[in-house]
C-alpha cells in the first residue's frame, strides 16, 4: 500500500460507499406497493418507452452527419426498424433487424 494509506482508511471509504449503493438500489423495491396503484406511475410506464426511444432516435440521427454512411444510412435504418415493428410488433426483431440493416449499409453498400 502507498505510504500513509492504512487498511482502516480504505475501510472508512469503502463501507459507506457500499452501504449507500445497496440502499439506493433497494429504494425502488421498497415503494413497489405504493407505486402499483398510482395512476401517475401507470401513465409513466405506458409513455416512457416511447419517449426514451424517440429521444434515442433523434440523438442518434443527429450525430450521424459526420459518421460513415452519413445521415442517409441512419434514416434508412430508422425506416427499416419502424417497418419491421409495424410488420411483426416484436421489439427485439425491430431493433436487431434495423441495426443489422444499418450496419450493412455502412460497411458494405455506402
Amino acid at each position: 500500500m502507498p505510504a500513509g494509506i492504512t487498511l482502516a482508511s480504505i475501510a472508512a471509504v469503502l463501507v459507506p460507499v457500499g452501504l449507500v449503493t445497496v440502499v439506493l438500489r433497494q429504494l425502488p423495491f421498497s415503494f413497489v406497493k405504493w407505486m402499483k396503484d398510482s395512476q401517475f406511475f401507470s401513465l409513466l410506464g405506458m409513455m416512457m418507452p416511447v419517449g426514451v426511444m424517440t429521444i434515442l432516435v433523434v440523438y442518434t440521427v443527429h450525430g450521424q452527419s459526420s459518421a460513415p454512411g452519413g445521415i442517409r444510412a441512419a434514416l434508412l435504418g430508422v425506416v427499416v426498424t419502424f417497418l419491421l415493428h409495424l410488420w411483426k410488433r416484436e421489439s427485439s426483431l425491430s431493433i436487431f433487424g434495423g441495426t443489422a440493416f444499418y450496419m450493412l449499409l455502412v460497411n458494405v453498400v455506402l
